[in-house]
């Protein structure tokens, strides 16, 4: 009888995000709103969002904690979660406050990157090709993740957490989705603060500064 073939490699473990938990449920959560899935007056519940993940309440409660700080949704004892509606004026706050994050991190930026924008190049050429093809989402992704490879470039841990805290990227989805605001992603923008951090240019910070208020004028005029 022939000796059996010899066992293959086990299959690779499955990679676990290495994201503290609350943080991927908040994602998950902040999907939902994006999409549709949760509408303004809907509930959120931590039971339901824990046995659908397969998690325990926890870490669900703590992320919807977080959503709550962000305006996003209302939470009540023993309740649940309510989504919120969103107002014109929260989302001018939120860009007054990334504005001001943004201008300080471009800074701090600018010197550690010492004239290497190639982080910043990918972003800019990626988001010019998604405006040809039309595709918003493409052209949302692109820009966030540009502004992020700015402020994540700062080196200050504290000033790139509370950026994150913002939720840049559902912030101006759902703006678009409910609140009809314009979308305004261009790379010429971008193109411009890309040489100015290549330069080191004095003013970058009120560059970066009026390039983002200018998304809260577009939504004062919306």
């Amino acid at each position: 009888m022939p000796n059996p073939a010899p066992a293959g490699p086990p299959d690779p473990a499955p990679r676990l995000s290495r994201a503290p938990l609350h943080q991927q449920i908040r994602q998950f959560i902040l999907e939902g709103l994006v999409t549709g899935r949760w509408g303004p007056g809907d509930r959120i519940t931590e039971r339901g969002v824990a046995q659908e993940l397969g998690v325990s309440q926890a870490p669900v409660r703590e992320a919807l904690r977080v959503l709550e700080t962000m305006e996003l949704v209302e939470c009540a004892p023993n309740r649940g979660a309510r989504v919120r509606e969103l107002s014109l004026q929260q989302l001018r706050d939120v860009y007054q406050v990334r504005a001001a994050l943004e201008r300080r991190a471009a800074e701090l930026a600018a010197e550690r990157l010492a004239g290497d924008v190639s982080s910043l190049e990918e972003p800019v050429r990626a988001m010019a090709r998604a405006a040809r093809e039309g595709d918003v989402d493409g052209q949302i992704e692109h820009a966030v993740a540009f502004h992020r490879a700015i402020v994540h470039a700062c080196g200050v841990p504290a000033l790139i957490r509370h950026w994150e805290w913002l939720g840049v990227e559902a912030w101006t989805r759902l703006s678009l989705r409910r609140l009809r605001t314009g979308l305004h992603e261009n790379a010429e923008d971008h193109e411009a603060i890309t040489e100015a951090v290549r330069r080191r240019d004095p003013y970058l910070g009120r560059l970066m500064e009026l390039h983002v208020t200018d998304y809260a004028r577009l939504t004062t005029e919306s």
